[in-house]
């Protein structure tokens, strides 16, 4: 029986890596950008799964030599950008926005932040199979939330930038599988 069960999945592995490599193809995510005056280049991209569906992609891009264990660094601009596969209510996205966020940070750091992570959840959608959302800090860490391209929300608060990217690649975030492929050292 053990035999049986590890043959299958010695089998089924390579597929479930070609299908994650064809959802990435998929996502098309940029190589290059620049923000500011830097390039950051795509570091990382990975498929996030949930029971078995595949619900979005995410992709990091940093500076080149930037290192990853902690991208999020002062000083340094980053991209994340996520492409979905499936439809999601917007009111699902911000609940579990606040779920990551009320596990990575206190009552009165959550309190001081609120009415801008308000602000920013206002601006959210439902989401549609094939839309994308992204989310780029400068050197400064002024946030920039962009809908399928069009900017949709900004601050300059770099606190504010720092929490909501740090759903994606901060411990005990959305997904910390997730978040360590995107910061995996190649």
């Amino acid at each position: 029986m053990i035999a049986r069960t590890l043959a299958l999945v010695c089998c089924l592995l390579p597929l479930s890596l070609a299908a994650s490599e064809k959802r990435l193809a998929e996502a098309d995510f940029p190589q290059r950008i620049e923000v500011g005056n830097q390039e950051l280049v795509l570091r990382n991209a990975s498929l996030l799964e949930y029971l078995f569906v595949d619900v979005y992609s995410a992709a990091l891009l940093t500076p080149a030599q930037q290192p990853l264990e902690n991208p999020i660094k002062a000083g340094e601009p980053l991209h994340l950008e996520l492409y979905y596969y499936r439809n999601i209510d917007r009111e699902d996205v911000i609940k579990a926005a606040w779920v990551a966020l009320e596990r990575q940070y206190d009552k009165p750091t959550l309190d001081e932040l609120r009415p801008m992570i308000d602000e920013l959840h206002a601006t959210f959608t439902d989401i549609s199979a094939g839309d994308r959302y992204a989310l780029t800090l400068d050197a400064a860490h002024s946030l920039s939330l962009k809908y399928n391209g069009v900017e949709s929300f900004s601050s300059e608060d770099s606190q504010l930038a720092r929490a909501y990217v740090g759903i994606w690649l901060r411990e005990n975030g959305l997904s910390d599988d997730l978040r360590e492929r995107l910061t995996a050292t190649r």
